[in-house]
Formats: C-alpha cells, structure tokens, sequence
C-alpha cells in the first residue's frame, strides 16, 4: 500500500494515538484532508504551546508547518528520504490557547534533490495565521516506510 493511501486511512484520527514519530504524537494534530501533494490536519492549542501572552508560541507555528510538511513529501512516496534544508516562517496572526487551527500544505516542486513545499495556519474562521516555505532535501537514505521509526 503507498503511503499516500496509509495517509488517507488516518484521515480523522489524532495523532497523538498513533505509532507516530514522538513529536507529531505531542503536536497531536488530527489530518483532515489527503491528495497527492496536499495535506490538512487540525491542532488544537493547549497551554503547553502558548507563549506567556496565551497566544500560540512562533515555535509552535513552525513545528506543525514543518512536520506536516514533512508529512506532506512521505506521502509522495519517493524512495529516499527528505529532510528540512530550511523553513522561512511569516507569522501574521495570532492564535490563542483552546482554539483550533488548521494547517495546509502544497507541494510546488517535487525535484530529484530537494521538494519545495508552502504550509499555511489559519483560525477557524479562515484568518491566515502563519505561512512557511521551505525546502525538503534528498539524504540518500532509503524513504522510511509508513509506521516505521515512530
């Protein structure tokens, strides 16, 4: 099965109950939506992800757009692994602790040695709240199958 079909058999399900990888499973995002270079997963914030103005830390931003990024290029089903080159972050709105938040990713370029993605936060009522590009690179590793590494 590819992973872009395993992807889509955890549409609804928390993360943080899943044989995931120890940081997707604290972020605890629950995917909502999987096509072949898209993903889209809701978050809840909680107390442990605001800064000490109770609005979701900047560090948090980056964490879910990166790993759903990450998420986004495993469900390509290219046979090495990516990892993160760099992520640029624009933060233009905040979000406050019990809300819920969404996050979208595009891919825009999937290239033999690097994949460009753009990730997206919004609020529930669709405010864009942060928006990251970044870069994944090829590592020469073989690609980690689905459950594996968790």
């Amino acid at each position: 099965m590819s992973n872009l079909a395993l992807f889509a058999q955890l549409i609804g399900q928390p993360f943080g109950q899943l044989p995931a990888p120890p940081f997707s499973k604290w972020l605890n995002g629950t995917l909502r939506a999987v096509s072949a270079d898209s993903l889209e997963m809701e978050f809840t914030v909680r107390p442990e992800m605001v800064n000490p103005a109770g609005l979701l830390h900047g560090g948090v931003h980056a964490a879910i757009l990166d790993d759903l990024a990450g998420m986004t290029v495993a469900a390509l089903g290219l046979a090495n692994l990516y990892v993160t080159m760099n992520l640029a972050v624009d933060y233009l709105a905040p979000a406050r602790q019990g809300e819920t938040v969404r996050a979208r990713t595009q891919v825009t370029r999937a290239g033999k040695t690097v994949v460009n993605v753009v990730a997206e936060l919004y609020n529930q009522s669709g405010t864009l709240l942060s928006r990251a590009t970044t870069n994944l690179v090829n590592t020469g590793l073989p690609a980690l199958q689905m459950g594996q590494g968790a």
